[in-house]
């Protein structure tokens, strides 16, 4: 079967993992990624220029065979708790919507450990809001995978408390339960790319803990 994919967030660390994965799976024949700024130029990539807050209604690229995010941001990047709520949340569910209403069945999301509606923190809120709000959509296939802290070499924005916790993680290593240790970026889009090519019926939540090398 040749896939189409429609890749949202394909600048950040997760989506360019997510992003050369998907170029070297001969299944995958065309990906669609809309971002803010231009990508380099890429063959079977169509790369729309676009507003997440005013994302265009009627584009034809918005029906594929999966949606695959990983579009995000941090409290400290955003500014305020609501300019990441519009990142995190509404550009999310927009995006989403438009997908759903073209017809496209699939949907898989770069989400967090611990999210939850009734989490402990703001973050984790609304990422479990998120989860639940998608899943209200109503797509056929819906997987969210759920890594802690992302091991994937230096990030061009500052993170200090991540880093810490990365180092942290690192210096334990072993030690750590599975569920708390630091994943690599890769096997996150490696668990990302199989569920939208899988498309498995109904809601799925793939775990921090399954995402390590065995």
């Amino acid at each position: 079967m040749d896939t189409t994919l429609l890749l949202i967030g394909a600048t950040g660390m997760v989506g360019r993992a997510t992003l050369a994965r998907a170029l070297a799976e001969p299944l995958v024949k065309r990906i669609v990624a809309p971002t803010r700024r231009p990508l380099a130029a890429v063959a079977r990539v169509e790369n729309p220029v676009v507003d997440f807050a005013a994302l265009p209604q009627e584009a034809p690229w918005w029906r594929a065979d999966a949606v695959i995010c990983t579009l995000g941001t941090t409290l400290r990047q955003a500014g305020s708790q609501t300019a990441f709520r519009q990142v995190d949340h509404d550009h999310v569910m927009a995006a989403a919507r438009l997908a759903r209403a073209a017809g496209t069945p699939c949907f898989v999301l770069n989400s967090s450990l611990g999210a939850d509606p009734a989490g402990s923190t703001f973050y984790l809120r609304v990422k479990g809001e998120l989860e639940r709000d998608l899943r209200g959509l109503g797509f056929d296939s819906f997987t969210t995978v759920r890594p802690s802290f992302l091991d994937g070499g230096p990030r061009p924005d500052k993170r200090p408390g991540e880093a810490a916790a990365l180092w942290v993680g690192r210096l334990l290593g072993p030690l750590l339960p599975r569920r708390i240790r630091p994943v690599p970026v890769d096997r996150v889009a490696a668990a990302l790319l199989e569920a939208a090519l899988a498309a498995p019926p109904g809601f799925h939540a793939v775990e921090s803990e399954t995402l390590h090398p065995p």
